[in-house]
């Protein structure tokens, strides 16, 4: 290895860590940087930091970068069987001590707009550290949410904050991020007067924040595209059809955000609560601290 001495004494070798090497393995089975992030609910940045810093430990480049994909070098094919088998021991020893006692079933809720890029991954690798915890996904608006965990059928949901109708007193405050105007990059529908919007329903908060700060600037507009799902409005900005008030995670190629000024005002922020029903389950405050730390871990 270079640079350390053959005889370096065990206690003085350097220790991998598991979140580094889950990073590296996700990167390459995925092949691309942007796509791990996404699997393991981390920025592109941070992960880029991780993959400088283990390079930096064993002394040898891990990935070849060319323009459209990501490539394994020889030592990080090496590295990729270690990494898989230590991942591997990693979860059948935590399986011998911890997971025995974790048993139940936890019902979950989530608008769809909320944690797109986060969730995926923090509930696929739930299901692999805790296997006795059986999740029950539900996913509908913030409003029905809060009614669901009233009426008992939710055990713990997530939530955006300021929609209409809504009591936005309650729940633990886990997420926030400017909420932004996103449109297709090199797109026109931006220069068109009246502005052209994709909204969502009238009790949406985001709706509500740009329909306000737009007519607080005096900037006519008209909502060309109206859907429930953020899928929707995605379609409408990528055909170049309208622009959206959108959060800044959310915004992938070929959406850019788009920059504010006089006839696009700042939107403010985007906020999501964790809201869990009364007596809940030690389950339930695993699964909630597990997605707490995955939105924290996301803003490093």
């Amino acid at each position: 290895m270079p640079g350390m001495p053959e005889d370096l004494p065990q206690s003085a070798m350097p220790l991998l860590e598991i979140d580094v090497l889950r990073t590296f393995v996700s990167i390459a089975e995925s092949g691309s940087f942007t796509r791990a992030a996404g699997q393991i609910f981390r920025t592109t940045s941070a992960v880029s930091m991780q993959i400088k810093r283990l390079e930096t430990m064993l002394g040898c480049t891990l990935f070849i970068r060319e323009a459209r994909r990501i490539a394994l070098t020889d030592e990080g094919e090496k590295l990729l069987g270690y990494a898989r088998r230590l991942l591997k021991l990693n979860e059948e020893t935590v399986n011998a001590f911890i997971l025995p006692r974790l048993n139940g079933r936890v019902r979950f809720g989530t608008p769809a707009d909320i944690g797109t890029h986060i969730l995926p991954g923090l509930l696929s690798l739930f299901a692999r550290t805790h296997p006795g915890i059986e999740v029950n996904v539900s996913v509908g608006r913030s409003v029905d949410m809060i009614q669901r965990i009233d009426a008992g059928e939710l055990d713990v949901a997530l939530i955006s904050v300021g929609n209409l109708g809504q009591d936005d007193s309650r729940g633990e405050a886990i997420h926030s991020e400017p909420l932004v105007w996103a449109g297709r990059a090199g797109g026109v529908a931006v220069e068109r007067n009246p502005l052209p919007l994709a909204l969502s329903s009238p009790e949406c908060a985001w709706r509500r924040q740009a329909m306000d700060a737009l007519d607080r600037a005096g900037r006519p507009y008209r909502i060309a595209y109206s859907s429930e799902q953020c899928a929707g409005q995605e379609a409408a900005m990528i055909a170049d059809l309208a622009v959206a008030p959108y959060p800044l995670s959310l915004i992938r190629p070929p959406l850019r955000r788009l920059e504010e000024g006089d006839s696009l005002p700042t939107l403010g922020e985007y906020q999501i609560k964790l809201l869990c029903a009364a007596g809940r389950s030690e389950a339930v405050d695993v699964l909630s601290r597990h997605v707490i730390a995955a939105f924290a871990a996301y803003h490093k």
